[in-house]
């Protein structure tokens, strides 16, 4: 297992949509173990491989809380949201934008189709956090991130603080 570079706003390989896994083999395997380590190091509570410059449809999540709460890693490989219910205003935060936390107006429950690492098929409904972090690293696989979902305002400000500090990072 190894902690990736988690790619930055805005690299353009963030915008690259990501392609169905076909193979659940040993590579998938370490890939996902990988992904799991550089999300808990980050920290974060979801990482879809596109974060990582893998165009995949695969990403992980853990929405457990606090240091004392058992570990609730889940890992959604070719993902579809097939049902949004409701709608809620969330503050988020990404790994892609450090330090940015904006609000995004998402559904407030969902239902996903999936297949897990070994390729086994599985159906969810989520609300709250988890139905959050879903929607939010979905969009990573089709190239759509937090910014997509703010007014145009919040859009510009924001894209000038990340390659104010992209720039910065590139003459580091």
């Amino acid at each position: 297992m190894a902690v990736r570079p988690i790619l930055h706003y805005p690299d353009k390989r963030l915008r690259i949509p990501g392609k169905a896994v076909e193979a659940f083999d040993d590579e998938l395997t370490a890939l996902v173990d990988d992904m799991a380590e550089t999300m808990y190091a980050a920290p974060g509570v979801g990482l879809a491989a596109p974060q990582i410059g893998v165009s995949l449809r695969l990403f992980v999540i853990d929405v457990a809380t606090g240091p004392d709460e058992p570990s609730d890693l889940r890992v959604f490989v070719n993902p579809e949201i097939v049902e949004r219910v409701g709608t809620v205003c969330y503050e988020e935060g990404c790994l892609s934008f450090p330090g940015i936390h904006e609000e995004v107006k998402r559904a407030e429950r969902v239902a996903v189709r999936a297949q897990d690492a070994q390729g086994e098929r599985f159906e969810l409904e989520a609300d709250g956090l988890l139905a959050i972090a879903i929607q939010h690293e979905n969009d990573h696989l089709d190239g759509e991130l937090m910014i997509d979902h703010l007014s145009l305002l919040r859009r510009r400000l924001v894209h000038r603080a990340m390659a104010k500090r992209f720039a910065k990072a590139a003459v580091s």
